[in-house]
């Protein structure tokens, strides 16, 4: 059964008529949100600033988008062009009870969250966890990472930025374009033309602002839950049908990946981030279970070790990776009176 979070944000997607009664508090939302921008902007908030460029991936909106394999994406490309990147997050879900938190190997869901967890599994990269993100972000330096990234933290405004990337799920974009509560805005639609670049996954069922990049997210390998082995995508190594489990920001894009790889399955969505239970876990048949890989970190020793995890990766646009190296470039140029074991010297543009 969905719980009212999950109706209220499917009826803000779909621009259900009932949500004008919310225009009131809308308005109120979107003062606040002014007014805490114009406080960091006049310096009565302290904005930390990094002394390595900043890369900010977030969300315009409420709900997924494919904003994490992005960032896994990202810090992929920017090792291979010779780089140390680290990754920050906010790590919505976890507890801990001190941070900065540098995520290991052996650091669970429970304490990180499921997302820094799963970026750490799959990029290898360092990854830190705190609320307070320039805090977070020194602890990244500390471990000797020249570019950050942070998952999520678009108005997390305490950190400075160099370059902001909005992604937008490309089938239900902005919704009825309202702000919260009476839409899935975090901000308003005018917030777009601050930001450097608009990534859309999936083609598009909107207008894009001008200029915005596409990708995809392709499944790339199946990943046995209880010893990692990896295997194809075809043949199966499984038989269908199957039970399909997703706690992700919109389930049904994982259900339409199954079904593009012809694998039957009986869907079981979840709410995003959802802490999972064995009994949620546990059917009365013999099908094979698969899941999204963020939920394969929270079910290691709750499902089966026969279940499967789809393994996925964002494919952006060739004129993206271009487009970033290029900006790239032009944030960085070398000291006057350095050696070539210096590195890159960043030279932050002024915001």
């Amino acid at each position: 059964m969905k719980g009212v979070g999950e109706r209220w944000l499917e009826a803000a997607y779909a621009g259900s008529p009932w949500l004008r009664l919310l225009r009131p508090l809308e308005g109120f939302y979107r003062a606040t949100v002014a007014r805490r921008r114009v406080a960091y902007a006049a310096g009565r908030r302290e904005v930390w600033r990094a002394p390595v460029p900043v890369i900010v991936v977030g969300n315009l909106t409420l709900g997924g988008t494919g904003k994490s394999p992005l960032v896994a994406w990202l810090v992929r490309h920017l090792s291979a062009e010779g780089w140390c990147p680290g990754i920050l997050s906010r790590g919505y879900g976890g507890k801990h009870a001190a941070y900065p938190l540098l995520v290991d190997d052996r650091t669970p869901a429970a304490h990180c969250g499921d997302e820094p967890r799963m970026l750490g599994d799959q990029t290898g990269v360092p990854v830190v966890v705190d609320p307070d993100r320039p805090r977070g972000a020194r602890c990244l330096l500390e471990v000797g990472c020249d570019i950050l990234v942070s998952d999520d933290g678009l108005q997390h405004l305490a950190l400075a930025r160099d370059l902001e990337l909005v992604v937008v799920d490309g089938v239900r974009g902005f919704g009825n374009g309202r702000c919260l509560p009476a839409g899935p805005l975090r901000e308003p639609l005018s917030r777009l033309e601050s930001v450097d670049a608009v990534v859309i996954n999936g083609e598009p069922r909107f207008a894009p602002p001008a200029g915005a990049f596409t990708m995809r997210l392709a499944p790339i390998a199946w990943r046995r839950l209880g010893d990692g082995e990896r295997l194809p995508l075809v043949p199966l190594p499984f038989s269908a049908p199957v039970h399909a489990v997703a706690g992700i920001g919109r389930p049904a894009r994982f259900f339409e990946t199954l079904e593009g790889l012809g694998v039957e399955a009986l869907p079981h969505p979840f709410s995003d981030h959802h802490a999972y239970r064995r009994e949620e876990l546990a059917f009365d048949d013999d099908r094979t279970l698969v899941m999204t890989a963020k939920d394969a970190v929270k079910c290691r020793g709750l499902a089966p070790a026969a279940s499967w995890v789809l393994e996925v990766e964002a494919n952006p646009e060739t004129g993206f990776s271009d487009w970033l190296d290029g900006r790239l470039a032009r944030l960085v140029e070398p000291a006057p009176e350095t050696n070539s074991r210096a590195g890159k010297v960043p030279t932050h543009h002024q915001e």
